[in-house]
């Protein structure tokens, strides 16, 4: 009856979306007018996947083919950066543009990147609204009728070419596979309060890698079986959890809250029943990319290298977790917990609608840092305000793993996975970014890796 009234209330649901401009910190200040066009166009099409309350995994898969889509056009106007057709799986060769005819590389880059950004999500107006204004912008600086239209032009003919890469990558056909099965047996993942939610994503491990060689191929070690005995490897395990909420102290919590990410968090007031939105984990790491590409003055086409690299290692590392999520299919700490150890505990944030092992923030996170490392040293210090916008106070780090680990951990603050998870995840990560590293060769840095 519970569940039945909530999604009954869920079809008069309230979306509260934050609204305003990104507040950037001292180290995020704009300094290369160019590639600022790009982190524009970047935090325009998180905006719209907030709106549209993609999952981590969707929104991770938008981020890969829309910045994929801005490389290619803005490498051809610098040699010393290599095509990707041939590193990525299934991409074939971009169409060069016409060498004897000028062309408007930032145009052509940030067209490519908000047209994909279009065809990939749901809300087309706003899409359409958003290119318009970038447009505009570009054209404000300058350029004669012909050069704008054939700027344009090109940046829908790359974006074109890797939609029509991205349409084989078999997500169309996961959409007619069958849903999540829940199954009543100890030890497996269940629906979660408040809204008991069907399981995010289940087939997305059948979905073609962009680097690796399959979802399974950091397959991790096993979690620890599950066992309610007193002493057990679970029981210690969700026992640490349980104490860790209830003792948090207040860098705990805003450790936790800075790194929830969850685009779709249910509130219950009464017999009220509302929701906030916000970036995904993956929205959150392309943020901290901008913030590192204008703190290092970097110019257009090295910014979209970083959002290319990072959003690929992004996308890989939710099919490896997923791939591991419905094979495990482990519990949540809020429904173990809740059945032999406290049946009145909650976690401190709302457990996600998807099985718990390995922690996905522990994976995307580490793979993102290991590529930014690479990117841009591994002693970089920023300042993260990605989360200002919506209501948090901006984090500083002294490297892109101290921020990984920091996120992987605050899983463990939030109430919503166990240490396994966690650590396993991490190392899990820190593989799928090595081999993005190892594999993909773009600019003079990752050149000089090798």
């Amino acid at each position: 009856m519970r569940k039945n009234a909530l999604v009954a209330t869920m079809m008069a649901i309230v979306l509260l979306v934050p609204v305003g401009c990104a507040v950037l910190s001292r180290d995020a200040q704009p300094r290369e007018p160019d590639a600022e066009l790009l982190h524009s166009a970047m935090h325009q099409l998180s905006s719209v996947i907030v709106y549209d309350i993609f999952s981590p995994p969707q929104a991770s898969r938008v981020y890969a083919y829309a910045s994929v889509a801005a490389y290619e056009v803005l490498r051809n106007e610098h040699p010393e950066y290599a095509s990707l057709a041939g590193q990525l799986n299934g991409f074939a060769s971009i169409p060069a543009p016409d060498a004897n005819a000028e062309i408007s590389y930032p145009l052509a880059g940030v067209r490519a990147f908000m047209s994909v950004g279009r065809a990939m999500t749901f809300s087309r107006p706003r899409m359409d609204s958003l290119r318009s204004a970038m447009d505009a912008r570009i054209k404000s600086r300058g350029m004669s009728a012909e050069v704008f239209e054939r700027s344009i032009a090109y940046g829908d003919t790359v974006a074109a070419r890797v939609l029509a890469w991205a349409s084989k990558d078999h997500f169309v056909q996961t959409r007619g596979y069958p849903k999540y099965t829940v199954v009543a047996k100890p030890g497996l993942w269940v629906p979660t309060p408040p809204a008991y939610m069907d399981a995010v994503e289940p087939n997305w491990p059948a979905l073609r890698p962009f680097v690796m060689d399959s979802a399974a191929q950091f397959k991790p070690p096993a979690p620890p079986p599950y066992d309610t005995t007193t002493g057990s490897a679970f029981y210690r395990d969700a026992k640490e959890v349980m104490d860790a909420v209830t003792n948090l102290t207040a860098e705990q919590r805003a450790i936790a809250s800075f790194w929830d990410c969850n685009p779709y968090v249910m509130h219950v007031r009464g017999h009220a029943m509302f929701a906030t939105k916000k970036i995904t984990p993956g929205g959150h790491w392309m943020g901290i990319v901008a913030i590192a590409s204008r703190k290092a003055d970097a110019n257009l086409v090295r910014s979209a290298e970083a959002y290319a690299r990072t959003s690929i290692a992004l996308a890989d590392a939710f099919i490896s977790a997923w791939d591991e999520k419905y094979r495990s299919r482990l519990v949540r700490p809020e429904t173990a917990i809740n059945s032999f150890l406290d049946e009145r505990w909650e976690p401190l944030l709302q457990t996600p609608p998807f099985p718990e092992y390995p922690s996905g923030h522990s994976v995307a996170s580490n793979a993102a840092a290991t590529v930014l490392t690479q990117q841009f040293g591994g002693s970089f210090a920023f300042i993260d305000s990605s989360e200002v916008e919506y209501g948090l106070p901006a984090r500083s780090f002294t490297s892109f793993e101290a921020a990984a680990a920091e996120a992987a951990m605050s899983r463990l603050y939030a109430g919503i996975h166990y240490r396994p998870a966690i650590e396993h995840g991490a190392v899990q990560g820190k593989q799928v970014g090595a081999l993005v590293n190892a594999r993909i060769r773009t600019g003079p840095a990752s050149v000089a890796a090798h």
